[in-house]
């Protein structure tokens, strides 16, 4: 059975579920409300994120989001009970990351024999027979990328939780040459505006509050509050972009494909930037997850 699981920063995401928090809290026994339990231990999900981590495979956590990210595609996928799933599981990196850590970061899922757990009081077993790693935003992109073939050049720039990952399309095909992995994701918005927002205006605003905010959503923070979240906001965009064009990329000359929460997030900002030629957007926040998928069925259909 296969699934895609894409490990962001801020959020596990797979094809067909809702994207969760990337946050653990782990006890030895039973808290109260849903839990997986797991070697000995208990791991509810939490509001509070794991602090970035450049190597995802320091400890067990980013291995026990993955089941339960497996177990919640089950559900989602409406599979019935069964004794075993054999597991195939694509996952990605960044693109600057991967040469150096694709191979460490397939082998830390691949667990010897059967993996046992219980999520939701439900037993599982399961046996991940295959694991492979595909570039981010690059997978984000695959199911579209047939509609960038006549142009010489295109860029794909993935805003995540703490990374901003571009890469660039020449004719279609990726260019691994020209890509990096920028530190500009959305968590360094978070912070700047949670910091000027105690500062100036004496408001403990949180990362739900932002995204309340900038999705346009009805909150009860005042005008003030609106307008340095939006200001912030386009200045973070417009700083990213002034940063690619040092890199020499110049986005207002070529297609961009959009692709992350971010880019979602921060659509309304990216267009009045004036500084992008051709947006497109992938508004499927589970785009890497679909798009390991994809490329998955495309390597193992000729083995």
């Amino acid at each position: 059975m296969l699934i895609g699981v894409d490990h962001g920063n801020k959020q596990i995401k797979t094809v067909h579920c809702s994207p969760f928090v990337s946050g653990l809290q782990q006890s030895i026994t039973k808290p109260f409300g849903q839990s997986l339990q797991y070697r000995g231990n208990y791991y509810t999900l939490s509001s509070e994120r794991i602090p970035f981590r450049k190597d995802k495979t320091e400890d067990d956590r980013f291995f026990v989001l993955t089941l339960i990210a497996i177990a919640e595609e089950l559900e989602a996928r409406q599979i019935g009970k069964q004794e075993l799933y054999n597991i195939q599981l694509p996952v990605g990196l960044p693109p600057a990351h991967f040469g150096a850590q694709a191979k460490k970061f397939s082998d830390y899922f691949k667990r010897d024999g059967i993996v046992e757990f219980v999520y939701r009081d439900k037993p599982y077993a399961i046996r991940i027979t295959d694991v492979v790693c595909y570039p981010q935003a690059y997978a984000a992109a695959a199911t579209m990328l047939h509609t960038l073939m006549d142009d010489p050049k295109a860029v794909v720039l993935d805003i995540g939780g703490f990374t901003a990952d571009y890469l660039l399309l020449k004719n279609g095909k990726a260019d691994l040459t020209s890509c990096d992995s920028l530190e500009n994701g959305v968590i360094l918005l978070y912070n700047k505006i949670r910091s000027r927002g105690n500062s100036e205006l004496d408001l403990l605003l949180d990362e739900s509050d932002v995204d309340a905010i900038l999705a346009g959503r009805k909150t009860s923070y005042p005008a003030e509050a609106v307008r340095l979240v939006e200001r912030l906001a386009q200045e973070f965009v417009n700083d990213l972009f002034s940063t690619l064009r040092e890199r020499m990329l110049d986005l207002r000359y070529s297609k961009v494909v959009f692709v992350g929460g971010g880019a979602i997030l921060l659509r309304r900002q990216i267009e009045s930037s004036g500084k992008v030629g051709t947006p497109l957007f992938v508004t499927n926040i589970n785009a890497n997850a679909a798009g390991f998928e994809y490329l998955y069925r495309l390597e193992t259909a000729g083995r």
